[in-house]
């Protein structure tokens, strides 16, 4: 089972940076997992930041964050990371980090409870 826990998340000034850490702790291998960062921003729906294949050779990223933000992950720690730069006021939401065990990539299956991030102008 894929337990997420995502940490990092805080106040920043516009044009701040913020890593972002999520954490698996169940049993199966991390690397049998594509990741994704999602966020939902006060009244809005959920949105799709970015996602990381399992091998951590492929990336993809919203418009809105491409050149901004990047994904890496350590499948040795069970963790995958957000890295956000350049931030703007609109980056500020709850982010999520996801889990997808579908292959090939379909869905994502698990979630974690998500972080604040709240970007001050």
């Amino acid at each position: 089972q894929v337990q997420l826990v995502e940490s990092g998340g805080g106040l920043v000034q516009a044009g701040g940076s913020l890593r972002l850490s999520c954490k698996d702790s169940g049993r199966t291998p991390f690397s049998a997992y594509d990741m994704g960062w999602f966020r939902q921003a006060p009244g809005k729906e959920r949105e799709f930041v970015g996602r990381i294949t399992r091998s951590g050779s492929t990336t993809y990223f919203a418009d809105s964050v491409k050149g901004r933000f990047a994904i890496f992950r350590d499948n040795a720690k069970a963790t995958v990371y957000l890295q956000m730069n350049s931030l703007k006021p609109e980056d500020t939401a709850i982010y999520y980090c996801a889990a997808s065990t579908t292959v090939p990539f379909t869905k994502y299956d698990y979630w974690g409870q998500g972080t604040q991030v709240t970007v001050s102008s």
